[in-house]
Protein backbone atom coordinates (compact mmCIF):
# COMPACT_ATOMS: atom_id res chain seq x y z
CA UNK A 1 0.00 0.00 0.00
CA UNK A 2 1.21 3.57 -0.71
CA UNK A 3 2.37 5.65 1.86
CA UNK A 4 0.26 9.19 1.75
CA UNK A 5 2.31 11.43 0.50
CA UNK A 6 3.00 14.77 2.37
CA UNK A 7 4.95 18.31 2.16
CA UNK A 8 8.43 18.64 3.67
CA UNK A 9 7.83 20.70 7.29
CA UNK A 10 7.52 24.59 6.92
CA UNK A 11 6.21 24.58 3.51
CA UNK A 12 2.85 24.87 2.08
CA UNK A 13 0.72 23.76 -0.99
CA UNK A 14 -1.82 26.87 -2.10
CA UNK A 15 -5.38 26.45 -3.20
CA UNK A 16 -6.63 28.75 -5.75
CA UNK A 17 -8.27 30.88 -3.89
CA UNK A 18 -5.20 31.36 -1.72
CA UNK A 19 -2.82 31.95 -4.83
CA UNK A 20 -5.68 34.89 -6.37
CA UNK A 21 -5.07 36.37 -2.91
CA UNK A 22 -1.36 36.33 -2.84
CA UNK A 23 -1.40 37.83 -6.19
CA UNK A 24 -3.03 40.55 -5.10
CA UNK A 25 -0.42 41.35 -2.64
CA UNK A 26 1.68 41.03 -4.66
CA UNK A 27 0.43 43.16 -7.35
CA UNK A 28 0.26 46.22 -5.30
CA UNK A 29 3.41 45.69 -3.93
CA UNK A 30 4.70 45.68 -7.82
CA UNK A 31 2.50 48.36 -8.57
CA UNK A 32 4.11 50.81 -6.17
CA UNK A 33 7.53 49.39 -6.69
CA UNK A 34 7.45 50.81 -10.04
CA UNK A 35 5.48 53.81 -8.95
CA UNK A 36 8.64 54.60 -7.24
CA UNK A 37 10.92 54.23 -9.82
CA UNK A 38 12.19 50.62 -9.23
CA UNK A 39 13.09 47.66 -11.91
CA UNK A 40 12.33 44.45 -12.19
CA UNK A 41 15.40 41.78 -11.92
CA UNK A 42 15.42 37.83 -11.14
CA UNK A 43 17.98 35.74 -10.16
CA UNK A 44 18.56 31.63 -10.07
CA UNK A 45 17.10 29.86 -6.90
CA UNK A 46 20.64 28.54 -6.03
CA UNK A 47 23.85 29.83 -5.97
CA UNK A 48 27.68 29.03 -5.67
CA UNK A 49 27.93 28.26 -1.71
CA UNK A 50 30.70 30.74 -1.74
CA UNK A 51 28.86 33.68 -2.44
CA UNK A 52 26.21 32.87 0.50
CA UNK A 53 28.33 31.43 3.21
CA UNK A 54 29.65 33.50 5.58
CA UNK A 55 27.42 37.07 4.98
CA UNK A 56 24.75 36.20 7.27
CA UNK A 57 26.37 35.89 10.35
CA UNK A 58 27.08 32.33 12.43
CA UNK A 59 23.16 31.90 12.77
CA UNK A 60 22.63 32.55 8.84
CA UNK A 61 24.96 30.01 7.61
CA UNK A 62 23.84 27.55 9.55
CA UNK A 63 20.61 27.94 8.39
CA UNK A 64 21.10 27.97 4.45
CA UNK A 65 19.82 24.88 2.65
CA UNK A 66 22.95 23.33 0.93
CA UNK A 67 22.48 21.04 -2.04
CA UNK A 68 24.42 17.86 -2.36
CA UNK A 69 26.63 17.74 -5.61
CA UNK A 70 25.15 15.94 -8.48
CA UNK A 71 26.25 12.40 -9.48
CA UNK A 72 28.23 10.93 -6.57
CA UNK A 73 28.26 13.54 -4.11
CA UNK A 74 30.95 11.44 -2.16
CA UNK A 75 33.24 10.97 -4.93
CA UNK A 76 35.19 14.35 -3.88
CA UNK A 77 34.55 14.10 -0.22
CA UNK A 78 37.89 15.30 1.90
CA UNK A 79 38.47 11.21 3.28
CA UNK A 80 39.69 12.45 6.54
CA UNK A 81 36.86 14.73 6.99
CA UNK A 82 34.60 11.69 6.22
CA UNK A 83 36.43 9.50 8.59
CA UNK A 84 35.82 12.04 11.39
CA UNK A 85 32.02 12.16 10.67
CA UNK A 86 32.96 16.66 10.66
CA UNK A 87 29.70 17.33 8.78
CA UNK A 88 31.10 20.96 9.00
CA UNK A 89 34.23 20.48 7.32
CA UNK A 90 32.58 17.82 5.28
CA UNK A 91 29.93 19.97 3.62
CA UNK A 92 32.13 22.40 1.83
CA UNK A 93 33.93 18.89 -0.17
CA UNK A 94 30.25 17.79 -0.99
CA UNK A 95 28.04 20.34 -1.22
CA UNK A 96 29.25 23.31 -4.04
CA UNK A 97 25.65 25.33 -4.20
CA UNK A 98 22.78 26.44 -1.90
CA UNK A 99 19.45 27.34 -2.07
CA UNK A 100 19.11 31.42 -1.96
CA UNK A 101 18.73 32.91 2.16
CA UNK A 102 17.53 36.27 0.70
CA UNK A 103 17.56 38.35 -2.34
CA UNK A 104 20.08 41.07 -0.80
CA UNK A 105 22.82 38.84 -1.55
CA UNK A 106 22.28 37.72 -4.52
CA UNK A 107 21.29 41.22 -5.65
CA UNK A 108 24.85 42.19 -4.49
CA UNK A 109 26.52 39.49 -6.94
CA UNK A 110 24.40 40.92 -9.87
CA UNK A 111 25.46 43.97 -9.58
CA UNK A 112 29.12 43.32 -8.87
CA UNK A 113 28.93 40.78 -11.97
CA UNK A 114 26.78 43.47 -14.31
CA UNK A 115 28.52 46.40 -13.22
CA UNK A 116 29.31 47.38 -16.75
CA UNK A 117 25.60 47.07 -18.17
CA UNK A 118 23.89 48.72 -14.92
CA UNK A 119 22.77 52.46 -15.12
CA UNK A 120 23.50 53.85 -11.47
CA UNK A 121 21.90 54.46 -8.83
CA UNK A 122 20.35 51.35 -10.28
CA UNK A 123 16.78 50.96 -8.36
CA UNK A 124 15.48 47.21 -8.95
CA UNK A 125 13.14 45.41 -7.02
CA UNK A 126 12.43 41.62 -6.79
CA UNK A 127 9.55 38.96 -5.99
CA UNK A 128 11.12 35.71 -5.44
CA UNK A 129 11.21 33.21 -3.01
CA UNK A 130 13.41 32.18 -0.64
CA UNK A 131 14.51 29.02 1.81
CA UNK A 132 16.06 28.84 5.32
CA UNK A 133 15.99 25.93 7.25
CA UNK A 134 14.42 27.69 10.28
CA UNK A 135 12.27 25.88 13.05
CA UNK A 136 8.85 26.36 11.52
CA UNK A 137 6.31 28.17 13.62
CA UNK A 138 3.07 30.75 13.24
CA UNK A 139 3.93 33.13 10.24
CA UNK A 140 7.91 31.71 9.38
CA UNK A 141 8.60 29.52 7.00
CA UNK A 142 11.31 27.23 5.65
CA UNK A 143 10.10 28.56 1.80
CA UNK A 144 8.50 32.08 1.78
CA UNK A 145 8.85 34.92 -1.11
CA UNK A 146 10.42 38.10 -0.58
CA UNK A 147 9.45 40.86 -1.93
CA UNK A 148 12.96 43.46 -2.31
CA UNK A 149 13.27 47.10 -3.19
CA UNK A 150 16.64 48.12 -3.18
CA UNK A 151 19.04 51.56 -4.68
CA UNK A 152 22.71 51.01 -5.14
CA UNK A 153 25.04 53.50 -5.99
CA UNK A 154 23.58 56.55 -4.13
CA UNK A 155 24.27 57.69 -0.33
CA UNK A 156 21.50 60.00 -0.77
CA UNK A 157 19.46 60.23 2.64
CA UNK A 158 16.61 60.93 0.49
CA UNK A 159 16.84 57.26 -0.45
CA UNK A 160 15.47 55.92 2.64
CA UNK A 161 12.86 58.78 3.40
CA UNK A 162 11.35 57.22 -0.24
CA UNK A 163 11.56 53.94 1.69
CA UNK A 164 9.68 54.65 4.56
CA UNK A 165 7.13 56.74 2.07
CA UNK A 166 7.33 53.28 0.11
CA UNK A 167 6.57 51.40 3.23
CA UNK A 168 3.13 53.64 3.89
CA UNK A 169 2.14 53.86 0.58
CA UNK A 170 1.85 49.61 0.60
CA UNK A 171 0.43 49.17 3.72
CA UNK A 172 -2.32 52.06 3.50
CA UNK A 173 -3.46 50.84 -0.41
CA UNK A 174 -3.42 47.06 1.64
CA UNK A 175 -6.02 49.05 4.20
CA UNK A 176 -2.95 47.58 6.78
CA UNK A 177 -3.79 51.05 8.99
CA UNK A 178 -2.02 51.82 11.58
CA UNK A 179 1.27 49.56 10.84
CA UNK A 180 5.00 51.13 12.82
CA UNK A 181 8.02 51.52 10.47
CA UNK A 182 10.50 51.35 13.21
CA UNK A 183 14.06 52.67 12.38
CA UNK A 184 17.55 52.74 13.86
CA UNK A 185 20.96 53.24 12.56
CA UNK A 186 23.68 51.16 12.62
CA UNK A 187 25.99 53.93 13.70
CA UNK A 188 24.10 54.75 16.77
CA UNK A 189 24.95 51.16 17.98
CA UNK A 190 28.26 51.57 17.49
CA UNK A 191 29.02 54.80 19.00
CA UNK A 192 26.48 53.55 22.27
CA UNK A 193 29.19 50.52 22.37
CA UNK A 194 32.07 52.99 21.90
CA UNK A 195 30.75 55.48 25.03
CA UNK A 196 30.61 52.45 27.00
CA UNK A 197 34.16 51.14 26.50
CA UNK A 198 31.96 47.71 24.81
CA UNK A 199 32.99 48.05 20.99
CA UNK A 200 34.41 44.54 21.26
CA UNK A 201 31.49 43.57 22.22
CA UNK A 202 29.31 45.09 19.62
CA UNK A 203 27.25 42.52 18.50
CA UNK A 204 26.57 40.87 22.18
CA UNK A 205 25.68 43.97 23.45
CA UNK A 206 23.10 44.60 19.81
CA UNK A 207 22.06 41.46 19.94
CA UNK A 208 20.95 41.22 24.11
CA UNK A 209 19.58 45.28 23.76
CA UNK A 210 17.51 43.84 20.90
CA UNK A 211 15.78 41.13 23.13
CA UNK A 212 14.50 43.96 25.59
CA UNK A 213 11.04 43.37 24.43
CA UNK A 214 11.08 40.18 24.49
CA UNK A 215 13.19 39.31 28.07
CA UNK A 216 12.66 42.67 29.87
CA UNK A 217 15.29 45.16 31.26
CA UNK A 218 16.83 42.54 33.75
CA UNK A 219 16.61 39.75 31.11
CA UNK A 220 19.01 42.02 28.95
CA UNK A 221 20.97 43.28 31.77
CA UNK A 222 22.26 39.38 32.65
CA UNK A 223 22.77 38.45 29.03
CA UNK A 224 25.18 41.56 28.77
CA UNK A 225 26.70 40.38 32.02
CA UNK A 226 26.88 37.02 30.43
CA UNK A 227 28.42 37.81 27.46
CA UNK A 228 31.00 40.17 29.77
CA UNK A 229 29.97 43.26 29.54
CA UNK A 230 30.44 45.48 32.70
CA UNK A 231 28.13 46.51 34.68
CA UNK A 232 29.57 50.14 34.86
CA UNK A 233 28.84 50.19 31.17
CA UNK A 234 25.35 49.00 31.72
CA UNK A 235 24.96 51.72 34.24
CA UNK A 236 25.90 54.13 31.14
CA UNK A 237 23.10 52.98 28.81
CA UNK A 238 20.29 52.47 31.59
CA UNK A 239 18.67 55.20 29.43
CA UNK A 240 18.28 53.14 27.03
CA UNK A 241 15.84 50.92 29.05
CA UNK A 242 13.14 53.71 29.24
CA UNK A 243 13.86 55.01 25.77
CA UNK A 244 10.40 57.22 25.46
CA UNK A 245 9.36 60.16 23.73
CA UNK A 246 8.49 62.02 20.53
CA UNK A 247 11.25 61.22 18.24
CA UNK A 248 12.64 64.52 17.97
CA UNK A 249 13.18 64.31 22.01
CA UNK A 250 14.52 60.56 21.17
CA UNK A 251 17.19 62.35 19.13
CA UNK A 252 18.08 64.62 21.27
CA UNK A 253 18.69 61.99 24.10
CA UNK A 254 20.82 60.32 21.93
CA UNK A 255 23.21 63.77 20.76
CA UNK A 256 23.60 63.53 24.75
CA UNK A 257 24.33 60.35 25.12
CA UNK A 258 26.70 59.86 21.78
CA UNK A 259 28.17 63.12 22.55
CA UNK A 260 31.53 62.00 22.55
CA UNK A 261 31.43 59.15 19.27
CA UNK A 262 31.86 60.70 16.35
CA UNK A 263 30.14 57.52 14.57
CA UNK A 264 27.35 57.73 17.06
CA UNK A 265 26.73 61.53 16.00
CA UNK A 266 26.87 60.42 12.11
CA UNK A 267 24.33 58.19 12.72
CA UNK A 268 21.93 61.09 15.23
CA UNK A 269 22.68 63.24 11.97
CA UNK A 270 21.69 60.71 9.28
CA UNK A 271 18.22 59.48 11.78
CA UNK A 272 17.77 63.66 12.15
CA UNK A 273 17.68 64.30 8.29
CA UNK A 274 15.65 61.16 7.61
CA UNK A 275 12.76 61.37 10.13
CA UNK A 276 12.38 65.09 10.20
CA UNK A 277 11.68 64.79 6.15
CA UNK A 278 9.38 62.22 6.74
CA UNK A 279 7.53 63.54 9.06
CA UNK A 280 7.30 67.11 7.17
CA UNK A 281 6.31 65.36 4.02
CA UNK A 282 3.85 63.30 6.15
CA UNK A 283 2.38 59.89 5.80
CA UNK A 284 -0.75 58.55 5.19
CA UNK A 285 -1.32 55.67 7.78
CA UNK A 286 1.55 54.40 8.84
CA UNK A 287 3.83 55.33 12.10
CA UNK A 288 6.84 56.63 12.17
CA UNK A 289 9.12 55.23 15.57
CA UNK A 290 12.39 55.40 16.50
CA UNK A 291 13.79 52.41 18.38
CA UNK A 292 17.34 52.36 19.45
CA UNK A 293 16.88 48.53 20.70
CA UNK A 294 16.42 47.58 17.02
CA UNK A 295 19.47 45.38 15.61
CA UNK A 296 18.94 43.34 12.75
CA UNK A 297 21.64 42.24 9.66
CA UNK A 298 24.27 43.94 11.76
CA UNK A 299 26.80 41.91 9.40
CA UNK A 300 26.15 44.06 6.74
CA UNK A 301 23.87 46.83 7.47
CA UNK A 302 25.98 50.18 8.15
CA UNK A 303 23.52 52.95 8.17
CA UNK A 304 19.76 52.93 8.97
CA UNK A 305 18.15 50.08 10.20
CA UNK A 306 14.42 49.55 9.19
CA UNK A 307 11.79 47.29 10.58
CA UNK A 308 7.87 46.99 10.32
CA UNK A 309 5.51 45.76 12.95
CA UNK A 310 1.94 44.98 12.29
CA UNK A 311 -1.25 47.01 13.18
CA UNK A 312 -1.42 47.24 17.10
CA UNK A 313 -3.84 44.01 18.74
CA UNK A 314 -1.96 41.02 15.62
CA UNK A 315 0.32 38.71 17.11
CA UNK A 316 2.98 38.61 14.11
CA UNK A 317 6.53 39.37 14.41
CA UNK A 318 8.00 41.87 11.59
CA UNK A 319 6.51 41.84 8.19
CA UNK A 320 9.08 43.90 6.58
CA UNK A 321 12.81 45.00 7.07
CA UNK A 322 15.54 46.54 5.21
CA UNK A 323 18.71 49.16 5.78
CA UNK A 324 21.74 50.57 4.07
CA UNK A 325 24.67 48.59 3.61
CA UNK A 326 27.54 50.73 1.91
CA UNK A 327 29.76 47.66 2.24
CA UNK A 328 28.08 44.83 0.79
CA UNK A 329 29.24 44.68 -2.60
CA UNK A 330 32.66 45.22 -1.30
CA UNK A 331 32.91 41.60 -0.74
CA UNK A 332 32.67 40.96 -4.11
CA UNK A 333 34.85 43.00 -4.97
CA UNK A 334 33.58 45.81 -5.94
CA UNK A 335 34.56 49.35 -3.06
CA UNK A 336 32.57 52.01 -2.99
CA UNK A 337 29.48 51.13 -3.98
CA UNK A 338 26.54 52.19 -1.49
CA UNK A 339 23.41 50.61 -1.00
CA UNK A 340 19.68 50.79 0.60
CA UNK A 341 16.99 48.63 0.69
CA UNK A 342 14.01 47.16 2.21
CA UNK A 343 11.96 44.04 1.87
CA UNK A 344 7.95 43.50 2.24
CA UNK A 345 7.44 39.99 3.91
CA UNK A 346 4.66 38.46 1.94
CA UNK A 347 3.39 35.42 3.86
CA UNK A 348 3.61 37.29 6.91
CA UNK A 349 1.54 40.09 5.37
CA UNK A 350 -0.92 37.42 3.84
CA UNK A 351 -2.11 36.24 7.54
CA UNK A 352 -2.15 39.88 8.68
CA UNK A 353 -4.57 40.77 5.78
CA UNK A 354 -6.17 37.48 6.13
CA UNK A 355 -6.53 38.17 10.46
CA UNK A 356 -7.70 41.69 9.81
CA UNK A 357 -10.53 40.43 7.23
CA UNK A 358 -8.87 42.84 4.31
CA UNK A 359 -9.26 41.25 1.51
CA UNK A 360 -11.60 42.61 -1.21
CA UNK A 361 -14.52 40.08 -2.01
CA UNK A 362 -13.87 40.48 -5.78
CA UNK A 363 -10.45 39.17 -5.01
CA UNK A 364 -11.32 35.37 -6.67
CA UNK A 365 -9.93 33.30 -8.64
CA UNK A 366 -13.04 31.84 -9.69
CA UNK A 367 -14.15 32.72 -13.61
CA UNK A 368 -16.91 35.19 -13.68
CA UNK A 369 -19.51 33.23 -15.47
CA UNK A 370 -20.02 29.13 -16.08
CA UNK A 371 -21.43 28.85 -19.68
CA UNK A 372 -23.98 25.26 -19.04
CA UNK A 373 -23.22 22.86 -21.59
CA UNK A 374 -26.77 21.27 -23.57
CA UNK A 375 -24.92 19.66 -26.66
CA UNK A 376 -22.25 20.50 -29.52
CA UNK A 377 -24.39 22.56 -31.06
CA UNK A 378 -25.19 24.99 -28.06
CA UNK A 379 -21.34 24.66 -26.91
CA UNK A 380 -20.32 25.92 -30.24
CA UNK A 381 -22.75 28.68 -30.03
CA UNK A 382 -21.62 29.41 -26.38
CA UNK A 383 -17.88 29.38 -27.32
CA UNK A 384 -18.05 31.69 -29.44
CA UNK A 385 -19.70 34.33 -26.95
CA UNK A 386 -16.92 33.10 -24.64
CA UNK A 387 -14.34 34.44 -26.91
CA UNK A 388 -15.35 37.36 -27.74
CA UNK A 389 -15.72 37.81 -23.67
CA UNK A 390 -12.00 36.41 -23.00
CA UNK A 391 -10.58 38.71 -25.87
CA UNK A 392 -12.18 41.65 -23.58
CA UNK A 393 -10.65 40.46 -20.23
CA UNK A 394 -13.50 38.94 -18.37
CA UNK A 395 -12.87 34.90 -16.55
CA UNK A 396 -15.94 32.97 -18.29
CA UNK A 397 -15.70 29.36 -19.13
CA UNK A 398 -17.71 26.47 -20.25
CA UNK A 399 -18.50 23.22 -18.79
CA UNK A 400 -17.00 20.38 -20.94
CA UNK A 401 -19.36 17.89 -20.70
CA UNK A 402 -22.97 17.10 -21.94
CA UNK A 403 -23.65 16.43 -18.16
CA UNK A 404 -26.73 16.75 -16.10
CA UNK A 405 -27.59 20.00 -16.24
CA UNK A 406 -28.06 20.10 -11.99
CA UNK A 407 -24.84 18.69 -11.60
CA UNK A 408 -23.22 22.02 -13.74
CA UNK A 409 -25.00 24.38 -11.55
CA UNK A 410 -23.69 22.43 -8.42
CA UNK A 411 -20.11 22.39 -9.91
CA UNK A 412 -20.69 26.43 -10.59
CA UNK A 413 -21.77 26.49 -6.65
CA UNK A 414 -18.75 24.68 -5.36
CA UNK A 415 -16.69 26.97 -7.68
CA UNK A 416 -17.89 30.21 -6.46
CA UNK A 417 -19.17 31.05 -9.64
CA UNK A 418 -21.32 34.01 -9.35
CA UNK A 419 -23.17 33.71 -12.75
CA UNK A 420 -24.14 30.71 -15.06
CA UNK A 421 -25.49 31.34 -18.75
CA UNK A 422 -27.74 29.53 -20.26
CA UNK A 423 -28.19 28.60 -24.09
CA UNK A 424 -30.48 26.53 -25.76
CA UNK A 425 -32.79 26.91 -28.65
CA UNK A 426 -34.69 29.72 -27.79
CA UNK A 427 -31.59 31.57 -27.13
CA UNK A 428 -29.93 30.54 -30.68
CA UNK A 429 -32.71 31.64 -32.46
CA UNK A 430 -33.14 34.70 -31.13
CA UNK A 431 -29.15 35.66 -30.87
CA UNK A 432 -29.21 35.95 -26.78
CA UNK A 433 -28.24 34.48 -23.94
CA UNK A 434 -29.91 34.04 -20.37
CA UNK A 435 -27.76 35.07 -17.45
CA UNK A 436 -28.97 33.52 -14.32
CA UNK A 437 -27.27 35.40 -11.41
CA UNK A 438 -26.57 32.18 -8.75
CA UNK A 439 -26.70 34.07 -5.40
CA UNK A 440 -30.08 35.73 -5.90
CA UNK A 441 -31.60 33.30 -8.47
CA UNK A 442 -32.48 36.11 -10.75
CA UNK A 443 -32.56 35.19 -14.56
CA UNK A 444 -32.85 37.48 -17.76
CA UNK A 445 -32.83 36.97 -21.53
CA UNK A 446 -30.31 39.56 -22.71
CA UNK A 447 -27.86 40.30 -26.06
CA UNK A 448 -24.22 40.17 -26.08
CA UNK A 449 -23.29 43.57 -25.33
CA UNK A 450 -25.68 43.58 -22.64
CA UNK A 451 -24.25 40.01 -20.96
CA UNK A 452 -20.48 41.49 -21.02
CA UNK A 453 -21.61 44.86 -19.92
CA UNK A 454 -23.12 42.67 -16.88
CA UNK A 455 -20.06 40.81 -16.45
CA UNK A 456 -17.38 43.36 -16.79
Amino acid sequence: MASKPSIPKGTRDFSPAEVAKRQYIIQIIKDNFEKFGFQPIETPSFENSETLMGKYGEEGDRLIFKILNSGDYLAKANAAHLESKDSTKLTASISEKALRYDLTVPFARYVVQHQNDIEFPFKRYQIQPVWRADRPQKGRFREFFQCDADVVGSKSLWQEVELVQLYDTVFTTLGLEGVTVKINNRKILSGIAEVIGASDKLIDFTVALDKLDKIGEDGVKKEMIEKGISEEAIVKVQPLFNFTGTISEKIEKLSQLLSASEEGMKGVEELRFICDNVMNLGLSSAILDLDVTLARGLNYYTGAIFEVAPPKGVAMGSIGGGGRYDDLTGIFGLKNMSGVGISFGLDRIYLVVEELSLFPETVTASSKALFINYGDKEAFYAMKAIKDLRASGIKVELYPDNAKVAKQFQHADKRNIPFAVIVGDKEMESNTYSLKNLVTGEQLSIDFETLKNSLS
